[in-house]
């Protein structure tokens, strides 16, 4: 259960400014699993953080209208991390809307431009898919090299989307992960740095995570924040006592190394 007394999908901020939480299924290849795309509300238009799964572009479009904004006015794509339930509508967003910008990190973004091969989906997994979503997934390496991003996030780094977000490096879980911190809702966008599970922030899970090590000391950036809410891509919302929990999980960490 989400632990809030207020509408998580929509987060009032300053004027002219809002975060809107989206809840996106990956489809029926992945028993409908939700995961839980943002958008970054300002004047010029919408910043969508992560694309959500193959295939899946008309339920991210109907989310996008279920909070009330239209698709057509996006105008830039935040992709945490190279992951394919991530950036898996991107080539169909960039088909509909051309000029949409690109951003991710420079240690991700060699994969997500077919320079490296993606550390997770590999040929071995990629023939175990049924074969629709085979066929989705060789398409979208196929055109990996049309990919251009238009901005190299860096760790620390400030945009003013939203009302202003900061970038937050934290690998393990892929070499160019991140999470992003929005400063005026004292709220962490973990991506899948951390997950709610039944219930309680954890942190990401270890079948998906090839460096679990430096996942487990990337929490560490986290525990600094001014942090009261987090939203994390699976398991979605919670605001009780995150301070204590990052903290708790972060010590948990420091004795297991």
């Amino acid at each position: 259960m989400l632990r809030s007394q207020r509408n998580p999908k929509q987060l009032n901020m300053n004027i002219g400014t809002q975060i809107l939480i989206l809840e996106v299924s990956m489809g029926p290849f992945f028993g409908n699993s939700i995961i839980h795309p943002v958008l970054l509300k300002d004047e010029d238009g919408l910043t969508l953080i992560d694309s959500g799964m193959l295939g899946q572009l008309e339920p991210l479009r109907k989310a996008i209208s279920d909070v009330g904004e239209d698709i057509s006015r996006l105008k830039r794509i935040i992709i945490t991390h190279q992951d394919i339930d991530h950036i898996g509508n991107v080539q169909a967003l960039l088909d509909l809307l051309p000029n949409t910008a690109l951003l991710a990190h420079k240690d991700d973004i060699p994969y997500m431009t077919g320079e490296r091969p993606f550390i997770k989906l590999t040929p071995e997994r990629i023939n175990l898919m049924e074969p629709a979503l085979k066929q989705q997934a060789e398409d979208m390496i196929r055109n990996l090299p049309d990919l251009r991003f238009a901005h190299i996030l860096e760790d620390g780094e400030h945009l003013p989307y939203g009302g202003g977000i900061q970038i937050i490096h934290t690998p393990g879980h892929t070499p160019g992960h991140i999470s992003l911190y929005v400063p005026a809702q004292k709220l962490l966008l973990a991506a899948d740095e951390l997950r709610v599970v039944e219930g309680e922030p954890v942190g990401p899970a270890e079948s998906a995570t090839p460096d679990m090590p430096l996942a487990l000391k990337s929490l560490d950036k986290l525990t600094v924040l001014d942090a009261d809410k987090v939203l994390c891509y699976h398991g979605g919302y919670y605001d009780h006592n995150v301070q204590a929990r990052l903290q708790a999980l972060s010590q948990s960490r420091e004795k297991t190394i």
